[in-house]
């Protein structure tokens, strides 16, 4: 009798250290509930791209993905609407638009994590676009055939979706970068639970193969600008 009740007592022991383990697992949430917001700098995309090459790649090749500050407009401060923000950073706006004629390009970019996203960044930017034409570069209900008839057939300023579609029209040069002036990442919003874009490891990887493969040179070159809003 006593042999088995020193046997279960292990048990009983072993079954709640297990549960405390369970509960004492952060989940991403977790970590970001307690971090107060930041605004974004450059430093922050700088050091997200020397993490993820950082095992992988040469010195060398690293040092050709490194952006100077001059290659970044002014960063969010937390302060701006969408629309203040894009009209301090673009105060040459309109004059662009009008000169802008070429199909398959968009002067302005923006990326961010979702759809929903997209389509909330597009109204929220009703006071700075004008009468310019935005074009929805995202997967959900938009196939992809359809995006690149509309950008072969008609002139667009602005092109705002997720990485991933934009990099596949790159890719099939149904979208050419050469006109590109700005690229906007939507760097500091959070969605339900909490997770910036690059918090989010497909957006993430999409992003950082979009701007490896396309857009750094562009900025190295000078001809686009990158905005962290």
């Amino acid at each position: 009798q006593p042999t088995e009740c020193f046997l279960s007592q292990p048990e009983e022991k072993q079954e709640s250290t297990v549960k405390a383990k369970r509960r004492k697992k952060k989940k991403i949430s977790d970590v970001l509930q307690k971090s107060a917001p930041k605004p974004a700098v450059p430093a922050d995309l700088q050091n997200l791209l020397t993490q993820h090459f950082g095992e992988n790649r040469s010195v060398i090749e690293i040092e050709e993905l490194k952006l100077s500050d001059s290659c970044f407009l002014p960063a969010n401060d937390l302060t701006h609407s969408f629309s203040s923000y894009l009209k301090e950073i673009c105060p040459k706006w309109a004059k662009l638009r009008r000169k802008h004629q070429e199909k398959r390009s968009v002067v302005m970019l923006v990326l961010c994590s979702s759809a929903l996203r997209s389509l909330e960044l597009i109204k929220s930017m009703a006071a700075f676009k004008g009468d310019c034409r935005v074009i929805k570069l995202f997967a959900k209900h938009i196939k992809i055939k359809e995006q690149m008839n509309m950008l072969e057939k008609g002139v667009f300023h602005i092109g705002v979706g997720t990485p991933g579609r934009v990099k596949a029209l790159v890719e099939q040069d149904a979208l050419c970068l050469n006109s590109t002036k700005y690229m906007i990442l939507d760097w500091n919003w959070r969605d339900q639970k909490l997770r910036r874009m690059m918090d989010i490891p497909e957006i993430k990887k999409e992003t950082i193969d979009l701007l490896e493969k396309s857009i750094i040179k562009l900025c190295r070159d000078g001809s686009v600008k990158l905005g962290l809003f």
